[in-house]
């Protein structure tokens, strides 16, 4: 049984404030939390039932552990039924991200769904990019389903919030800023090498105006069909797709 000290605290985490106050955030479900937990990053407390406890190696003595009822694990977290693992992370320290010759960072600008931002850390890390600048009116990174949509990848990559257009205001004036917008370039007929940034803005308006008037070139990915526009997760994989065609 989780106490209730435990369970309200548990629950705090499920709210940015609180996550900022305790330094802490949750992951749910057992493929993210085996992740953490063979990641760098410190794990607090690790919830889990007694089945899926009994099919994973051992985990390591420094680690909590508390076995709990699925029902607990369900009531804990925010996952509408988790039969397998819940834990408790401290939040990692920011890393400073500045672009590396042949590399390519990806930043968003107002993506606000958590489920899109979460897939967009993982397009991150399969591409191996250095990391995401978020803006500092995206999503919560750390929000519990921003990390499960992630798949993992959280646990990889480095991620960094600022105030978007005074960071590109920052970088050297020769880096290239790449930008997707509907009156972009037709990304098929270029030849595009990893480095720079590449910037998605939100689905349903792209990149605001200020962060327009900062790229360097807009990308465009044509499409035969009438739908208005693509989703922006779907969009950043077109688009890193033509960035890394040598891989």
């Amino acid at each position: 049984m989780v106490s209730k000290a435990v369970a309200k605290y548990v629950h705090a985490l499920h709210l940015k404030k609180y996550r900022l106050r305790h330094g802490a955030f949750l992951v749910e479900g057992g493929k993210s939390v085996q992740e953490l937990l063979s990641s760098g990053l410190l794990t607090e407390r690790v919830f889990l039932t007694a089945e899926f406890a009994a099919k994973i190696p051992p985990l390591p003595a420094k680690v909590p552990v508390e076995i709990v009822t699925e029902a607990d694990l369900t009531h804990l977290g925010t996952l509408a039924n988790n039969t397998t693992a819940l834990a408790i992370a401290h939040l990692p320290a920011e890393t400073p991200l500045h672009p590396a010759p042949n590399q390519l960072l990806l930043a968003l600008d107002q993506v606000r769904d958590p489920g899109n931002l979460g897939t967009l850390i993982r397009l991150a890390d399969w591409y191996g990019l250095q990391g995401v600048v978020c803006s500092d009116t995206c999503a919560d990174p750390w929000a519990p389903k921003t990390i499960a949509a992630t798949m993992g990848s959280f646990t990889r990559v480095a991620i960094w919030q600022r105030e978007l257009p005074e960071w590109l205001d920052s970088l050297p004036a020769a880096l290239p800023r790449y930008g997707a917008h509907l009156e972009g370039d037709n990304v098929h007929r270029l030849t595009l090498q990893p480095g720079g940034v590449l910037i998605m803005g939100s689905e349903s308006h792209g990149p605001r105006p200020e962060v327009l008037a900062r790229l360097t070139q807009r990308l465009y990915s044509p499409g035969a069909g009438g739908a208005e526009s693509l989703n922006v997760a779907v969009s950043a994989a077109i688009l890193l797709d033509n960035f890394h065609r040598a891989l």
